[in-house]
């Protein structure tokens, strides 16, 4: 999996990409992850499950990224590692772990507060699936 930091004036982003579509979520994921705090602080001590619907795969990135945002915000759970159990048919199912963020441990990044559907981008380029997302920050 790889992802990268966007420059984006105002707001932060993600440039993530996969062999599949599963991969580039899943990158995306943690790369957002990785502007909220440093992952190598992160342990796996909890797992959950998160899920979300929509008839695109780009409303599905965001709807899957906006529920993980959820979970840090209502909760406070931090993913380092995000695993895509299913993609497709307008529904994305994902695990992820990661433990409850502590701020005497994790180093406090960008607050993100949601993702969106500005200058949003999934495609197939070369065998390789590429997506891009803008957080309001």
């Amino acid at each position: 999996m790889n992802y990268e930091a966007l420059d984006v004036s105002g707001d932060a982003g993600i440039r993530a990409r996969g062999r599949s579509p599963e991969e580039a979520f899943a990158a995306a994921a943690t790369g957002m992850y990785s502007l909220i705090t440093d992952l190598a602080g992160v342990q796996e001590k909890k797992s959950i499950e998160v899920s979300a619907e929509a008839d695109s795969l780009e409303g599905l990135l965001v709807g899957f990224l906006n529920e993980l945002v959820f979970h840090f915000d209502a909760y406070g759970f931090i993913g380092r590692r995000v695993e895509i159990a299913r993609l497709g048919s307008g529904q994305v199912r994902a695990v992820v772990h990661g433990e409850e963020f502590d701020r005497s441990r994790h180093r406090p990044g960008l607050l993100i507060k949601a993702a969106t559907y500005h200058g949003l981008k999934i495609e197939n380029a070369g065998g390789l699936w590429d997506a891009e997302v803008i957080f309001d920050i």
